[in-house]
């Protein structure tokens, strides 16, 4: 083999085991009940981890991932004050049009990189619970790439087991798990702001975050609950029972408002004079349940606006102030 090659694979193999190594210490902080910030951790390191990975895929794919300004004809690549060469950061090689990376995957990670800027200088250890459906994402697309970009024997899976834990969730924790009213203020708008943004279609895409409901379960035989997790087939009575509860967890991610709490909301604005019929009226004249527009969201015959509505009615009623004062 050419020492050229020889060195250019030596790169790549180096740049899959630190990828890997990072990854596999993000999940095991994470899972560590000793450590107390898990969040920050697992994003700094699955950061890198999956900034590694996609170096090592465009290296061997022979396309560029440093820095450089084209002068003529010629690459004159950045460097550091000590002269090192200025690599791509994640988010770069995620906008590159040469990445290998699907759009919900890419948002998954974007949404991560921005989160990772905003809690930077916080300290917030209820972050874990809001947003461990989305880490979870974040791993398990990380090994579905590595091993479609480098095979099977780079698979980081059979390292990690199901993570045991101590404390059970009932229903009241269920509740005040997605209010964000313990979280920064700056961290809980960023969620909100970047979830808005989102098509339904890739805000309920399990690569963008992974959610899983957990029901405890009495075995009617032996042997029939050695697994703590027990996967069904979507098509079965059990599990059209279990969709139905599913969506309702799944919808309490989202911050959510009935008619009534619209008009409480424009009241304390000084609206005195909106009310639930005024809302509808404003629906239907801008057909606002269309799924197109993303107002709003129809659980189980219930109709929840979002906070893009909610906004759009204070932005009506700040226009016609004269007649709703």
């Amino acid at each position: 083999m050419p020492e050229r090659k020889r060195r250019l694979k030596s790169i790549k193999s180096e740049l899959l085991i630190k990828s890997r190594e990072a990854m596999l210490s993000a999940v095991q902080i994470f899972n560590n009940p000793n450590i107390n910030f898990k969040s920050e951790n697992f994003i700094i390191l699955s950061n890198i981890a999956w900034m590694y990975l996609l170096h090592a895929y465009y290296r061997e794919k022979s396309i560029e991932y440093r820095y450089f300004k084209k002068i003529k004809t010629r690459r004159r690549f950045d460097r550091t004050k000590r002269g090192a060469y200025k690599y791509w950061e994640l988010e770069r090689c995620l906008t590159d049009k040469l990445s290998p990376i699907d759009k919900v995957t890419s948002s998954n990670l974007k949404f991560l990189i921005g989160l990772r800027h905003e809690i930077e200088h916080q300290m917030t250890d209820r972050i874990d619970e809001y947003l461990s459906a989305r880490f979870q994402s974040c791993c398990l697309n990380y090994n579905l790439y590595i091993k479609k970009l480098f095979g099977e024997q780079f698979a980081i899976d059979k390292h990690l087991s199901i993570s045991l834990q101590f404390s059970t969730i009932n229903e009241e924790q269920t509740k005040k798990l997605k209010e964000f009213t313990d979280l920064p203020k700056n961290i809980a708008t960023y969620i909100n702001d970047f979830d808005e943004n989102l098509s339904d279609e890739l805000y309920n895409d399990i690569r963008f975050s992974y959610r899983v409901l957990y029901v405890p379960k009495s075995a009617n035989r032996k042997g029939q609950a050695d697994k703590v997790i027990e996967f069904i087939p979507a098509n079965s009575p059990e599990a059209k029972g279990l969709n139905k509860e599913y969506v309702l967890i799944k919808e309490k991610e989202r911050k959510k408002f009935l008619p009534k709490h619209i008009k409480e909301l424009m009241i304390e604005k000084g609206f005195s004079k909106f009310s639930i019929h005024k809302n509808t009226l404003l629906w239907k004249e801008n057909d606002a349940k269309d799924p197109k527009k993303n107002f709003g969201v129809n659980v189980e015959d219930q109709w929840y606006w979002y906070d893009n509505w909610v906004k759009f009615v204070e932005n009506y009623c700040i226009e016609n102030k004269e007649q709703l004062n």
